[in-house]
């Protein structure tokens, strides 16, 4: 290898095929076949690739060699931290039918961890350039959310389990529809005679959040019933959302809608403070039917997502987007199953 001989590279730009080519001093193919078909070398020449290679942080483009063979058959998952520790079976749920539905259709899922939605972007890129990913499936959806216009604009296949709430609308997406549930929710508890029915959500500018507050409000003004003083918002934690709660009862509230089964929990804890218990006289409805919803006493009444379909739904979305780019943009909305308990 001669010095002159070496590529100059700009700061941030990345290193190529022809650059380490270069830089060992040999042919492109040679690098190639180093790569792909290193038997093919003899082993001195191999080594000095080989060694370009590692001392310039050349990472093979994976794309370029799937368009070869049409696909690489890797979808790819980011999954971020909750921030609580706990464990969320929604997702877990959702993450189980979609590996189901990719492998009945011959695709792996490929999980990887993400901080952000920024540092996403990043893991994007990399399965791009390293494994030639043939999409992505996106969730947790929030507004200004960057990941779906990244893609888009990269012409990357994907589909998202989450509507983009706000901004261009762009891509295939999936998603429940929580306004239908909690509507569905008001009109049960109306229909058992309650009047003074509250919504315990979580504080407004969550997409998801506000879209099942958005069902509440409808349905209580369609009822002719009043929802001035009616809504309250903690964060998603029992605890914060216990003092969310008492200001509900605080009210004269006699029934609540809950945007989740753990702020549900907040009421139910409320209530024995106040020498009370989940029932008929201080009803609750929660969201997401948690495998805790049957175990607490007494049992927690729940809308349950339809997770399965979700999976499946978001596969075949993705596999079509796959098979023909240029098709129309399609949008599912599935809506949720009350599940009634005792806390009703």
């Amino acid at each position: 290898m001669h010095a002159d001989s070496s590529p100059q590279q700009k700061p941030g730009s990345p290193v190529t095929l022809e650059m380490v080519a270069a830089w060992a001093g040999v042919g492109r193919q040679t690098v190639s076949n180093a790569i792909n078909s290193p038997g093919l070398l003899r082993p001195e020449t191999l080594e000095r690739v080989q060694r370009a290679i590692d001392e310039l942080g050349y990472r093979p483009n994976r794309a370029a060699q799937a368009l070869k063979t049409r696909a690489s058959k890797l979808i790819g998952y980011g999954i971020r931290d909750s921030g609580t520790g706990a464990p969320n079976p929604v997702l877990d749920q959702f993450l189980h039918a979609l590996a189901q539905s990719a492998d009945q259709a011959g695709y792996r899922v490929v999980l990887f961890a993400v901080a952000s939605a920024r540092d996403e972007l990043v893991r994007y890129q990399q399965l791009l350039d390293e494994h030639g990913a043939d999409g992505f499936v996106l969730s947790g959806t929030e507004r200004n959310d960057p990941r779906q216009h990244w893609l888009h604009d990269r012409g990357v296949p994907f589909v998202a389990f989450g509507r983009p709430w706000s901004g261009r609308d762009v891509g295939d997406w999936v998603d429940v529809d929580g306004a239908a549930g909690t509507a569905a929710a008001v009109r049960h508890l109306a229909g058992l005679g309650h009047e003074r029915i509250g919504f315990l959500g979580w504080p407004k500018g969550s997409g998801v959040g506000d879209d099942r507050a958005r069902g509440w409000q409808g349905a209580m003004l369609e009822l002719g019933l009043s929802t001035r003083g009616r809504r309250a918002e903690s964060p998603g934690d029992p605890a914060a959302a216990e003092s969310a709660a008492e200001r509900l009862l605080a009210t004269g509230v006699t029934a609540v809608v809950a945007a989740s089964d753990a702020l549900a929990l907040g009421w139910y804890q409320a209530l024995r403070r106040a020498g009370r218990a989940p029932g008929p006289d201080a009803a609750v409805i929660g969201f997401d039917d948690s495998p805790i919803a049957p175990l607490v006493l007494p049992a927690l009444s729940s809308l349950a997502q339809p997770l399965d379909a979700v999976g499946g739904e978001c596969m075949r979305l993705l596999i079509q987007r796959l098979n023909d780019r240029g098709r129309p943009r399609e949008h599912v909305l599935l809506a949720p199953r009350l599940v009634l308990r005792e806390s009703q």
